[in-house]
């Protein structure tokens, strides 16, 4: 899946086919031929030596159209020399799905003449139940079968989504446990379930096949991206004031550890300056650990107002480590200055006995990244949804829950995790995906959210906008852990960020410039 690239609803996937055949130049028919074919080719990529090992796949056929598809590759690999056997669900219900069923002279046997075949080795299981189009949980029968496909060693291809998969929350529909498909073929574009929730944990690697619908890509209208790199954030000529001052508000006295890392990945991505700003008695321990991060005392939320005058402070950082008393403070006096800004941990923790206080003074310029449970302190309705049970499609999603979120609170909403997903007010979307093969596990570690919130104010201080910022600071913080690997500890992050960097240079993409902030002198 590309860098930036629009990632789409089930809705909209239907609004671009539906334009494609309206317009005489494709059928439906002519589109499953297309996505079958491509289909059977990413497959044989994938398993090269299939043939060789004298295996044969058996591919699972729903009525619908994904069962139609499943119909047409068949056929491509048969006629590839791959041993195929057909197991369907029901006969065809539609029209397309019955042509392609016709024209595969192969093998077909019921469910239930699965395991009716001794001798047979299946190496390869195809799932072409039901893909996209479900809205409701999977029979228990066919969770079962493929779980114990799964369980027997076999490997499964899944087509368009794994059955039993809302493709635009991700949430697996009803109480039920399905495997994790190795590879999955989708079409055109990627689907929100293939990186939100249970199907990013799912899908393994997804492969995006070219069906030939990009002449009306335009009809799925506003997407979601997917978070990737720009060459917004290569430094370019000028000084440092040109590249904002950066202010990290830290806590007391052997608190300072997360505010340390926030100030470290501020100045790693680009901010021309970074002062950490702990209570007086906490100054001698960060003086001992800092050097070219700068110091100043702070002692209340007074003495920032009175810093805060100088106009080239540009962006703050409050609640790593800040102290829920002093986050109360500091906050609100933050927030009256009405600087870009991150709200983390702490400084959110702070008002979930109240946040509607807290939303009533937030502006445009802030960004708020709570993980799972500070996202429940402050949106306890919209997480309730999110643990309720999804028993019809499309779910509520986490996308829904921050865009909600977002809009409530007036703010740009990055809520954490492998399907990192952020909005801003008016709803803009973007997933952040470290999820199957981008999958980054290593930031499951202490301090590494502390780091997101440093490269995300690092980026409002050089004038990145709060949704450009928190995404390009979301692919950062992954694309360094993956990049570092096994072992990663939150310190590694900011020490592995100029290699990522180094990366994005030598990518030799031509943007253009972005106008850095006028320098406040």
């Amino acid at each position: 899946m590309g860098s930036s690239s629009p990632i789409l609803t089930t809705r909209q996937m239907r609004a671009v086919e539906e334009a494609a055949t309206s317009s005489g130049v494709e059928t439906g028919s002519s589109l499953m031929e297309q996505a079958g074919r491509a289909a059977a080719l990413a497959i044989a990529a994938h398993w090269p030596d299939f043939v060789a090992a004298g295996r044969e796949a058996l591919i699972l056929c729903g009525p619908g159209n994904n069962g139609g598809d499943g119909y047409v590759i068949a056929r491509h690999l048969a006629g590839l020399g791959w041993p195929v056997r057909v197991a369907a669900l029901a006969a065809p219900s539609t029209i397309e799905a019955e042509g392609a069923a016709a024209l595969w002279r192969g093998e077909t046997c019921g469910i239930g003449g699965i395991s009716m075949a001794p001798g047979r080795s299946i190496g390869l299981c195809i799932d072409a139940l039901f893909g996209t189009g479900i809205t409701r949980p999977l029979g228990p029968e066919i969770a079962g079968l493929l779980r114990g496909i799964a369980a027997s060693g076999c490997p499964i291809a899944a087509v368009d989504i794994l059955s039993g998969i809302c493709a635009t929350s991700g949430r697996v529909l009803g109480d039920l446990r399905l495997p994790e498909a190795e590879l999955t073929v989708t079409f055109h574009r990627p689907k929100l379930g293939h990186v939100l929730s249970d199907g990013g944990a799912l899908s393994g690697v997804v492969q995006v096949c070219d069906i030939g619908l990009e002449p009306w890509s335009e009809a799925a209208g506003d997407s979601v991206v997917l978070a990737g790199p720009s060459a917004q954030l290569l430094k370019r000529g000028g000084h440092k004031y040109g590249y904002g001052h950066a202010m990290v508000l830290a806590g007391g006295a052997g608190k300072g550890g997360a505010a340390r890392l926030a100030a470290r990945a501020a100045l790693r991505v680009g901010a021309g300056l970074v002062t950490l700003a702990p209570p007086p008695e906490a100054l001698p321990e960060n003086a001992a650990r800092l050097d070219a991060i700068m110091l100043d005392a702070l002692p209340d939320a007074e003495a920032l107002l009175q810093r805060l005058r100088d106009p080239r402070i540009n962006a703050l950082c409050l609640g790593p480590g800040l102290g829920l008393a002093r986050a109360r403070a500091l906050v609100v006096a933050a927030l009256e200055s009405g600087r870009a800004m991150v709200l983390d941990a702490d400084a959110l923790t702070a008002f979930a006995d109240g946040p509607d206080g807290l939303f009533s003074q937030l502006h445009e310029g802030v960004v708020l990244t709570p993980h799972d449970e500070e996202f429940a302190r402050l949106f306890p309705d919209l997480a309730r949804k999110l643990r309720d049970e999804a028993t019809r499609g499309p779910a509520f999603s986490r996308l829904d829950a921050v865009r909600l979120a977002a809009a409530r609170s007036g703010a740009t909403v990055l809520l954490k995790g492998p399907d990192t997903v952020i909005s801003s007010p008016e709803g803009q979307g973007v997933v952040a995906a470290a999820t199957g093969a981008n999958a980054a596990p290593w930031l499951a570690t202490a301090g590494s959210g502390d780091v997101l919130a440093g490269l995300i104010t690092g980026l409002l201080a050089r004038g990145f906008a709060p949704l450009d910022a928190a995404s390009q600071a979301a692919w950062l913080h992954a694309e360094s852990a993956r990049c570092f690997g096994p072992g990663l500890i939150a310190e590694d992050l900011p020490e592995t960020l100029p290699q990522v960097l180094r990366a994005i240079a030598g990518q030799g993409a031509h943007f253009p410039p972005r106008i850095p902030p006028e320098p406040l002198l």
